[in-house]
Parts: structure tokens; C-alpha cells; sequence
């Protein structure tokens, strides 16, 4: 029997967005800092990131593999619901998707954000953008957000499984340094209803895959959360220790080797292959520390089919039904609706003051 799809007509997979080919690096740069007033200068130095790999960066084909499992794993269950993309930053931009879904006839959608946790940027902006695009399109389809999924089993089971893989290839006893994205330490600080849900949903995944490893081979290691691509003003206080910076702690240490587990990504995208795979790489080799990276979920079909799963159980909770709500650790199943004063703007815009 194939799972019920109502009230859901169509499926939209949000997205970050990057540059596909050299001459887009600036434009899309000077997308996601808009309203910043970072010169195009300094883009131009962070646009050396993506230089060096092509000038493309590898989001989008990432995403469009996700695209093609996600439609081959509705079909294996007869959900038969078309499968929509837009990104924050670059084509296919969400609000020409928006004006396509309206066009097709799209009342309601559910959407899949590829972002597993709870912050500003994360989760609230990707609300904002959803909201504007609304206010955009007339006959705007209505759009509801799966709940976070960082500790549903199947994001927290691929993170297993890549880590036990790098860790076999490191020598016995070495460390795992587990690495997000940093943000500034406000913006952590009002993460999720109740605040710092950044950090505490991180450091619950953290501990679940730590357990479980230590579950099947019964030895205990080091571990850690660090944090990556930090940005923005020297003065303003972001979340820390870089991973660099722990590995060269690490190093002092004594320690064998350390695996390093991107559990802030669902895919390997520029913050993984230029911060890990190439700086941090760059720094272990100094260091002499062995390293070892482990796999993003990407198209693991542990985490495609998690994600299908969190679609039709959302359209059983709209329907008024109690569906199964899978999570492990402490903090329980993320929230559907997120509270209107859930992960505020670090900064809002001082209203236009009226001329005569």
C-alpha cells in the first residue's frame, strides 16, 4: 500500500546555493553577504576558495544527486510526489522554483532543508527566504519545514558508519574531532526556543555516534566539537576551538591521529573540501598528526530514506495522525513549528526614518 501524501502536493529541497563556473564567484558571493558592507575585495580573497577547485563549487551537482535518490526512493514506495529545488544564493534561485510550483498548480508542499540544526542561519533564515518568495509569487503555494533532523537515526547512523571507516584507517586509539560550522557565539546564544540549541543539538549527535562506537568496539578515545569557516570582524566572538587549532593541540598531546567528522553537513561542500580537506589536512601533515576524514551522509541511502520518512511523517502529523517520531540522544524529536521567537537575527533593520 502506497504511504498517503495528503495534504501534501509536491516536495521542495531548499538549498544554499554556490557558483557553477569562475565568472559566478563574486556575484554569488556578494549574494550571501549582502547587506554586510564587506568590500568586494575581501570577497575576492574568500572567492580563492572556490579558484582553486574551478570556481565551482560542488553544492549544486550534490544536490542534484540528492534530487535523483530522493525520486528514486519515493518511487520505490509509491510516493508519488513531484520533487522541486531552489537555493538561497544561486539559480535555481527559490523565488523562480516558487513561480514554477505556483505555475504547476502547487497548493501545498512540505520542505527539506539541508540544514540539520537549529540557529538563525540554519533554520529561521531559510524561513525568511521561504516567506519572501511567498510575498513574491502571487498564488504562492503554502510551504511547511520537516522538523530538525541532525538526531533522527538515520543522519546519526551514515555519521557512524564514515567514522568507523576513517577511524580504520588511523592508528589504534587515535581521537575524533567532530566539526560544524562556527557562528557567532550570539547567535548561539538565542539557538532554538530555549538558546544555545547550536551547540546542545551538535553535542547530543556527538555523543550518540560516540556511544555507539564505543558500543560496538568497547574502546573509549578522545573526542571533541570543533569549529570550522569562521567569518565576519576579529572583535566579534565566535564559537570555538578551530579545527586547526585542534589538531594542534592534539599533536602536543601525543595523540595518534584524530578522524575529523563533518556532522554540521549533509554533504561535502566548499567548508568541507577547502577547510578540511585542504587546510586541515595541510595543517595534520605539519603537525605529523595522522588524519582522516569522514564521508558527509551525501546520498547514503540511510539518510535518503530518513529524509523520506520525515515527509510522509509530517503529512501523517498534518492529517491530525501520531506518527512514529524517530530521534536518539537526550534532546527528543525536533519541533514542527518552530516559535515565533525561536533563533532571532543577530541584528534587525532600523526602520526608514520619514521624510517631508
Amino acid at each position: 500500500m502506497s504511504p498517503a501524501a495528503p495534504p501534501y502536493d509536491a516536495v521542495l529541497l531548499l538549498s544554499f546555493g554556490g557558483p557553477e563556473k569562475p565568472e559566478d564567484v563574486l556575484p554569488f558571493l556578494q549574494n550571501v553577504t549582502r547587506g554586510r558592507g564587506i568590500p568586494d575585495e575581501r570577497l575576492k580573497e574568500v572567492g580563492e576558495h572556490y579558484y582553486a577547485f574551478g570556481g565551482k563549487s560542488p553544492i549544486n551537482d550534490q544536490n542534484r544527486a540528492l534530487l535523483a535518490a530522493l525520486r528514486t526512493s519515493f518511487d520505490e514506495i509509491g510516493l508519488d510526489l513531484p520533487i522541486y529545488w531552489g537555493n538561497r544564493n544561486w539559480a535555481p534561485y527559490l523565488t523562480d522554483t516558487m513561480r514554477e510550483m505556483a505555475a504547476d498548480g502547487i497548493r501545498r508542499a512540505v520542505v527539506i532543508v539541508t540544514s540539520a540544526y537549529p540557529s538563525y542561519s540554519g533554520c529561521r533564515q531559510y524561513r525568511e527566504n521561504l516567506e519572501d518568495a511567498a510575498r513574491a509569487v502571487p498564488d504562492a503555494p503554502r510551504i511547511d519545514k520537516l522538523r530538525h533532523y541532525a538526531n533522527h537515526p538515520g543522519f546519526v547512523a551514515s555519521f557512524v558508519e564514515s567514522t568507523a571507516e576513517a577511524l580504520s584507517k588511523l592508528p589504534e586509539g587515535s581521537a575524533i574531532a567532530y566539526v560544524t560550522h562556527s557562528i557567532p557565539t550570539a547567535m548561539n546564544a538565542t539557538s532554538g526556543p530555549d538558546g544555545n540549541g547550536y551547540v546542545d543539538w551538535h553535542d547530543d549527535v556527538a555523543a550518540s555516534i560516540t556511544a555507539e562506537l564505543e558500543r560496538r568496539t568497547g574502546q573509549t578515545r578522545r573526542t571533541d566539537l570543533v569549529y570550522c569557516s569562521r567569518s565576519g570582524p576579529p572583535q566579534v566572538p565566535w564559537l570555538e576551538p578551530d579545527v586547526n587549532d585542534h589538531l594542534e593541540t592534539l599533536a602536543a598531546e601525543g595523540q595518534p591521529g584524530v578522524a575529523v567528522v563533518p556532522i554540521g553537513f549533509v554533504s561535502d561542500h566548499m567548508e568541507v573540501i577547502y577547510d578540511l580537506d585542504t587546510e586541515a589536512a595541510k595543517t595534520a601533515e605539519k603537525l605529523g598528526l595522522p588524519m582522516a576524514r569522514a564521508a558527509t551522509p551525501g546520498t547514503d541511502p540511510k539518510f535518503v530514506t530518513m529524509l523520506r520518512d520525515l515527509v510522509v511523517e509530517r503529512a501523517a502529523a498534518e492529517r491530525g495522525e501520531q506518527p512514529e517520531r524517530p530521534c536518539v540522544g537526550k534532546l527528543g524529536p525536533g519541533w514542527d513549528d518552530c516559535r515565533p521567537d525561536c533563533c532571532p537575527p543577530l541584528r534587525r533593520p532600523t526602520p526608514a526614518k520619514e521624510t517631508a
